[in-house]
């Protein structure tokens, strides 16, 4: 016995999975390739562009847009921008101060009030647009007097020892001013003025190329609630422990020194230079978000306007070179740090793990190198982590066999933890993965930058758009390719990230000189350094755009904030329309000459071309006109003849006395229609009346040359000019009399009026063929036409139904039509104006000369791309800094017309790349 379920389900069958069912098959509507065109044809965006602006008249933007250089651009002093900024900076200080001072007034920043910002829950200074932090928050504001009790700016100078990281994920900034301390001078640079008195402070930072200046207020964050703020149970449990004056004993216990502040401190209770240059840091950018997180080269080059390559241990070609060349010559031309663990978590492995430490390196981290020494054939580094704690545990680590005395007198080192340890150059390059190398500029250089905004394709290859660069005389150079630092303005970024990449070429030579170096990790910048010859050379950008549909646009920001953080987006917007203003294109003079001549040759080929059209459109109305008129003639000849007929027929009593001729046709169309005939083959009955129509057309050609005289030629209407020089072409072979002719005789025009005479003579070969096909065609129709009267014609021999005929008619001759009133062909119809392939508009002359068939819509299937389509475009500009001579920069823009890039990398040999193709 089956169960019943079993029982269940095989009575009423369930259908099956979805998986196994099977799907509809799509239909191929038109050729692969031409899919494949139309996928790309919708892919792209056919209006490339970029948010330019995000403020509504933006004032202080379009006015420094307009102050960009256009044309050429030349070279200036490398440190003209920092004195520039460092003045302003420096008086705005000192003007703040002396207003402060008359209105008795401590300075509170209007720009960045961290107190308001923070006790009104706006987090402004916190969070960047478009995302609010669940991490744990600062509970109070101070101003410096209220948090130290002996404050001091600096106690010993700005040391590396000072630096301790606090609850933001800065490590990579942190890292850069333990390496800025180790040269002196350079943390100075930064801090610029302050009034300790009136709780200002002015500083400046690079940003894309120029410095800029930053004021704030003395005011900080503290880990701990004020007093009166905290919880009731906080205030119960603390007077508990801490009898008498609980508040003052609060207040010197967790809001007292450097160790009661939320970000970075210094490891001395009573320094302030750290937190306040974090501070402004993080006021420069928007908010301390915006500096969680980063890369410590490009703080470097942030704090000294330096220029950082990104480098690999295993892309190193000779370590021996590597150090006596870069590594010996830190804090003199170059700043390194060093990082480990970059590619560690590709397979899931967890970087905060104890199994993940090399030896108590922590991964993912940014460190910085202090200093480099040989001594007795040892080649040993100091290192430091920020952190001001955790250090490396193998040779040379504190503690370790290999320290002597005399070794610590040697490298003037002191065991502790305090983030700072000696180690091996071999353990540094097995240990550590990246380093990050930043040169630094004195005085001796110059520096020379332009700005443009590209637009990126989907497929990345060479920019049309180039540098032209010019030196005077043979000279060191470095060449670095930049986009728009997007820290400044985060939440504003958009949907796509860029990769930069260029190469060198010297004007008049095939091969290029040099190819940027890859960064794996900074995205910001690419750069070279070497030698150059006096000269003009190309710089070509390729940069690749990845998208992230996912992520917010501008537009989509402004929406979201534009109420609810009207502040916050001002703030933001601004920082993006200052940085954009940069990538302004103004035209050069050449260039707008250029433009006019190219839209006015556009102009006049337009008008060419509406004129040629009108021309065509006038010579069709003339044709169609013509043609119209010989119908209309056609038409009225037969209808006279029919009626002259049907009048006879009337006169006549009886059939024996009708025409002879229709009586005729009457009878064979009636036995042709008989059960006898019908039952024959097909074959016999397409002969008989193929017979008859023949004689019929040849009967109707007779008369219609008996019929009236040709019409003048001369009455004609006459074409114009145009056409009479068309017609006079030899490709055309005949009038157009002729040709109007020839097409009505096509379309199959049964009693065609051939009595016309032509306006011209033709050769009696083109005669001959004409009257062939023109007799070919009238059979064929005629035959189709007669052939739809038979009924019930059997096929391949099989009988057709068994029915009786009707008997034939007595009342009269058969004829065609089924009533006495006049019957005109569908072709021939009055309300028809179109007699010819050239009655059809132009738009279906190039339908119909398609050699494949036209794209059909198939559906929604590329809609996503069609409503979304790619629209990369990207900010760049290109510094050079030189030693010798003058430097001079030009964007040059595409031309018209102007040929592809060619490649330049051979291991694209897949590709079809050939060398010897180069240009």
């Amino acid at each position: 016995m089956s169960e019943p379920g079993v029982a269940a389900d095989f009575e009423n069958p369930q259908p099956a999975p979805q998986s196994v069912q099977e799907s509809p098959v799509k239909v191929r509507k038109q050729l692969p390739q031409r899919s494949v065109d139309e996928f790309w044809k919708k892919f792209t965006t056919k209006f490339p562009g970029k948010v330019h602006s995000i403020l509504p008249a933006d004032i202080y933007a379009k006015t420094k847009a307009s102050k960009n250089t256009k044309g050429v651009v030349n070279g200036q002093i490398a440190l003209k921008s920092y004195d520039q900024a460092a003045a302003e900076c420096k008086h705005a200080v000192e003007k703040i101060a002396k207003e402060c001072r008359r209105v008795n007034h401590k300075y509170r920043d209007p720009h960045f009030d961290i107190e308001f910002d923070l006790k009104r829950n706006r987090r402004d200074c916190l969070d960047a647009l478009g995302e609010v932090s669940d991490k744990a928050y600062p509970k109070s504001v101070k101003r410096i007097p209220d948090i130290f009790e002996n404050p001091v700016f600096y106690e010993e100078g700005a040391t590396a020892s000072d630096v301790r990281q606090g609850f933001n994920g800065d490590c990579w900034f942190l890292s850069a001013l333990c390496a800025l301390c180790n040269k002196k001078d350079l943390v100075d640079r930064i801090c610029i003025a302050r009034d300790e008195e009136v709780g200002v402070y002015g500083f400046v930072f690079h940003r894309d190329g120029e410095w800029i200046q930053t004021i704030i207020d003395d005011k900080l964050y503290l880990i701990a609630s004020d007093w009166w703020e905290s919880s009731d149970e906080e205030k119960r449990v603390f007077s508990m422990v801490n009898r008498g004056d609980a508040e003052a004993k609060y207040r010197k216990a967790n809001q007292t020194g450097s160790k009661a502040l939320y970000f970075a401190q210094c490891s001395s209770e009573n320094e302030t230079w750290l937190p306040l240059l974090e501070k402004a840091f993080a006021k420069a950018h928007g908010d301390y978000s915006a500096i969680d997180g980063g890369f410590t080269g490009e703080a470097i080059e942030d704090l000294t306007g330096g220029v950082t390559t990104e480098l690999f241990t295993t892309d190193i070609l000779n370590k021996d070179k590597f150090w006596s060349e870069q590594i010996m010559k830190v804090n003199e031309e170059f700043l390194f740090s060093c990082a480990t663990g970059t590619f560690d978590k590709w397979q899931g492995s967890d970087i905060a793990s104890a199994y993940g430490a090399r030896e108590n390196i922590v991964r993912m981290h940014a460190y910085s190198i202090m200093e480099a020494r040989e001594i007795r054939g040892n080649r040993l580094l100091k290192v430091r982590n920020p952190w001001g704690e955790g250090e490396w545990r193998g040779a040379w680590s504190d503690g370790s066999e290999q320290w002597t005395p005399e070794w610590m007198d040697l490298l003037n080192h002191r065991f502790g933890d305090d983030g700072q340890f000696w180690i091996s150059y071999e353990d540094l390059l097995r240990e550590y993965s990246s380093f990050d190398r930043t040169r630094l500029f004195g005085s001796d250089w110059q520096i020379t930058q332009q700005w443009t905004t590209v637009d990126i394709p989907w497929s990345a290859d060479y920019n049309k758009t180039k540098f032209s660069v010019t030196l005077t005389k043979r000279s060191p150079v470095v060449i670095v390719l930049s986009q728009l630092d997007d820290r400044y303005y985060r939440g504003l970024e958009g949907q796509y990230t860029f990769q930069l990449h260029f190469r060198l070429d010297k004007d008049g030579e095939q091969d290029y000189i040099v190819r940027s170096h890859g960064n794996y990790s900074m995205s910001r910048s690419v750069s070279t350094d070497l030698e150059l010859d006096p000269g003009t050379y190309s710089v070509l950008m390729k940069i690749t755009a990845r998208r992230y549909q996912d992520e917010d646009t501008p537009e989509d920001i402004i929406r979201k904030n534009v109420k609810l953080r009207q502040n916050k987006l001002i703030q933001t917007g601004l920082a993006y329309d200052l940085a954009h203003a940069k990538g302004e294109i103004r035209e050069t003079e050449a260039e707008k000459q250029e433009r006019r001549e190219r839209e006015i040759k556009k102009r006049n080929a337009e008008k060419k071309k509406q004129n040629a059209m009108k021309r065509e459109d006038k010579l069709k109305d003339w044709q169609r006109g013509k043609r119209e008129k010989a119908r209309e003639k056609r038409h009225t000849k037969r209808r006279e003849e029919y009626e002259r007929k049907k009048a006879e027929k009337r006169k006549v009593s009886e059939p024996a006395e009708g025409s002879v001729a229709d009586d005729a046709l009457a009878v064979q169309i009636n036995q042709a229609t008989t059960p006898e005939a019908v039952n024959g083959t097909k074959a016999e009955a397409e002969a008989r009346v193929e017979a008859e129509v023949e004689k019929q057309a040849t009967a109707g050609a007779t008369e219609d040359k008996t019929g009236e005289p040709a019409p003048d030629p001369a009455s004609m209407p006459q074409p114009p000019a145009e056409a009479k020089a068309d017609e006079s072409k030899p490709t055309d072979g005949a009038p157009l009399e002729a040709i109007a002719e020839d097409s009505k005789t096509a379309n199959g025009d049964l009693t065609e009026d051939t009595s016309v005479a032509p306006s011209a003579p033709k050769s009696k070969e083109m005669d001959a063929a004409t009257s062939s096909d023109d007799s070919t065609n009238q059979k064929s129709q005629q035959f189709e036409a007669a052939l739809q009267a038979i009924p019930s014609v059997t096929v391949n021999g099989a009988p057709a139904p068994t029915s009786e005929a009707p008997p034939p008619s007595t009342a009269g001759p058969c004829s065609l039509a089924p009533n006495d009133d006049y019957q005109y062909d569908s072709d021939a119809s009055f309300d028809s104006s179109i007699d010819s392939v050239l009655d059809f508009p132009a738009q279906v002359d190039d339908v119909v000369a398609e050699d494949e068939p036209p794209p059909i819509d198939d559906g929604d299937d590329d809609a996503e791309f069609e409503n979304d389509p790619w629209n990369a475009v990207c900010v760049v500009g290109l510094r050079v800094f030189s030693k010798e001579g003058t430097c001079s920069i030009e964007t040059i823009r595409p031309r018209q017309e102007e040929e592809n890039l060619d490649l330049d990398d051979a291991s694209k040999g897949a590709s079809g790349e050939v060398e010897g193709d180069r240009k």
